[in-house]
């Protein structure tokens, strides 16, 4: 497909899509850094990406007309398929958003999220450090975390400016994603975007239809944004200016981000609870299952 002269990417309706504290926000910081094109890394608080996240009241009401706080949720609910089609119709440029909810129906059949979004890149992370990474972003323990991991039909409260997301439980939410066939979904599992970001963050943008003006570009383009949304200078940024995703109670978003932490702060009991409930998912997606006190500090 050509496309013009300086866009990157065909036009069109992408989600951003992930269960919590899966690696979304540095997919989105990795893709704004390599549309800016700058020589700078991009403001953590300021991204040239800004589409927004699925749950934004502002944008609900923008088309609808309707004030969402005078209606009932099931009336929401019913709107939101048309809500989100009407999205994805605007603009002829890329549009990349942000969501945690889960794929789902509503009685009729019709998809929350609509039908318009021409593709998806699904983030997934080893459920034993979402258990980790969830319990400090909402200063919780990591109990409270495994059982809402494990709980069918948990959902993030809403407020102000967001309606609540529908997360289901761990593996419901992989398997909504991965299953449903109204969207074209590409796969990324975290632990393989921190071992080869380059080679990964690369595969997702030729998924994407991504065009550049040679190889030589390419490369370039993907080094910059791998290089400017590295964790080092995300932390930089964080601790000298704040990041407005973070929670009220959480000392840093931009924490550790790697892989395998679990090992040395799970006891066995926890990673028997988490495996014991996502044994199946676990092992479609290539995360090791390990038996009491293997491996486990």
């Amino acid at each position: 497909m050509s496309l013009p002269p300086g866009q990157v990417f065909p036009p069109g309706h992408v989600w951003i899509a992930s269960y919590p504290k899966s690696g979304n926000t540095w997919m989105r910081i990795l893709l704004s850094n390599l549309l800016s094109g700058s020589e700078s890394p991009e403001d953590i608080n300021n991204l040239a990406l800004h589409d927004g996240m699925a749950c934004n009241r502002e944008q609900f009401e923008e088309q609808t007309l309707l004030d969402s706080s005078l209606l009932r949720p099931h009336e929401i609910e019913d709107l939101l398929p048309a809500v989100h089609d009407a999205n994805t119709a605007t603009g002829t440029t890329a549009r990349f958003v942000k969501v945690h909810d889960v794929w789902r129906c509503l009685p009729d059949g019709r998809p929350v999220l609509g039908r318009g979004a021409r593709a998806a890149l699904y983030l997934v992370r080893d459920p034993r450090d979402v258990a980790i990474s969830f319990a400090f972003h909402q200063a919780r323990t990591v109990d409270q975390v495994i059982e809402r991991l494990n709980r069918p039909g948990n959902f993030l409260a809403g407020g102000q400016f967001h309606f609540p997301q529908q997360l289901d439980d761990w593996s419901g939410h992989v398997r909504s994603w991965l299953d449903q066939t109204v969207v074209r979904v590409h796969l990324i599992r975290y632990e393989d975007l921190r071992a080869d970001t380059c080679g990964v963050f690369r595969r997702a943008l030729e998924f994407l239809g991504a065009a550049f003006p040679d190889e030589l570009a390419a490369t370039d383009a993907v080094s910059r944004a791998v290089r400017h949304a590295d964790f080092s200078e995300l932390r930089r940024q964080e601790s000298a200016k704040g990041f407005r995703e973070r929670g009220p109670e959480q000392a840093m978003f931009f924490r550790e981000g790697r892989s395998g932490a679990w090992r040395e702060q799970l006891s066995n009991a926890q990673v028997c609870e988490i495996e014991g409930a996502h044994a199946a998912t676990m092992a479609r997606l290539g995360y090791e299952l390990v038996t009491k006190g293997e491996g486990i500090a």
